[in-house]
């Protein structure tokens, strides 16, 4: 019989700071309405000092494995840009603190496709007997790698952790995920990204000066890429799945911006309303995106058992991705 990956458990983790438009404008000559107007966001939550990524995937991670009603699984794949420290992965201490005992554990680095990424990765731990349950987390801190001066990124970006469990399962149930489209353009590398991020190729360079070490992202460019990609990643899935675009209950997109969701919906044919979004509430949060608005979709009812999902994602690499399911019936955690 064929294995598929099926959905059995949503979880998610927000800091416990909550910053406005207005706290952000005083510092950064700008106003609530000129953020909400280009990015839709009224709100975003920013880890306090000492609290970690890991710290977040825990909350997130240990929701979702009670949502799951099953405490163990036998792999864990945190997709964050954000971790704790360059080296060791973030994951292992994740599992330490969630007591999942000797489950393999590791990180899948895709910027805001990362969820995605690791989704496909962790179903293909399970498609391949390797494992029989999965959790997979999104998790960032990214507001510790903006540059507080920038207000073209300080005002998008919040931190927060959403995370599902994956069982075994059969690829006609509710919950099994659909098939995936992955990509990435190199080419595309300076367009979001963060400078001094490391070596450079070829050995020796000037020292780069401070602001090199803050995430840069050159918007306009991001905003047409994002929606092409995303749209002809969408399309792809659907093909495969056997879905026509109205056949779509919702779209779950990396919340980047309003208006790439909007823009994004009608490059594919879909109804504007029925695209879901939380970005006005908890802002661009990287590859804990998609499994936030999944887990604050849920909870508020939005999705509902037998609805059909469709997932997708871009960001820095440049990469993106796709995949659908049909919603589960999941205790709300």
């Amino acid at each position: 019989m064929t294995r598929a990956a099926v959905l059995a458990g949503i979880g998610a983790c927000l800091p416990r700071r909550l910053v406005t438009n207005e706290e952000l404008a005083a510092r950064l000559n700008s106003s609530d309405e000129w953020v909400r107007s280009r990015t839709g966001i009224r709100q975003r939550y920013v880890a306090e000092e000492g609290v970690l990524t890991s710290d977040l995937a825990v909350g997130a991670g240990s929701r979702a494995l009670k949502s799951s009603g099953d405490p163990h699984v036998d792999a864990l794949v945190v997709a964050t840009t954000t971790p704790d420290r360059p080296c060791p992965a973030t994951a292992p201490t994740v599992a330490g603190k969630l007591g999942l005992g000797h489950a393999a554990a590791y990180d899948v680095s895709a910027v805001c496709s990362g969820f995605l990424y690791a989704l496909a990765s962790a179903a293909g731990l399970i498609a391949t007997g390797v494992a029989e349950r999965a959790l997979v987390i999104g998790a960032e801190t990214f507001s510790r790698i903006l540059n507080p001066a920038d207000r073209s990124t300080s005002v998008i970006f919040g931190d927060g952790a959403g995370a599902v469990v994956l069982r075994a399962g059969s690829p006609h149930e509710d919950g099994a995920l659909g098939p995936f489209d992955l990509g990435s353009d190199g080419e595309g590398v300076e367009l979001i990204t963060v400078p001094a991020g490391g070596p450079p190729p070829g050995g020796a360079h000037p020292d780069p000066v401070p602001d090199d070490y803050y995430f840069t992202m050159q918007g306009k460019k991001v905003f047409w890429l994002a929606v092409q990609r995303m749209g002809q990643s969408a399309q792809s899935v659907l093909d495969r799945t056997g879905w026509r675009v109205e056949d779509v209950d919702h779209l779950v997109a990396h919340q980047a911006n309003h208006r790439i969701t909007r823009r994004l919906a009608d490059e594919i044919g879909l109804p504007r309303e029925r695209a879901v979004s939380n970005i006005a509430e908890v802002g661009n949060t990287a590859a804990a995106s998609i499994p936030l608005a999944l887990a604050h979709a849920h909870a508020e009812g939005v999705l509902t058992s037998g609805d059909r999902v469709l997932l997708t994602a871009f960001g820095g690499g440049l990469t993106w991705g796709a995949t659908t399911l049909t919603w589960p019936a999941v205790e709300r955690s």
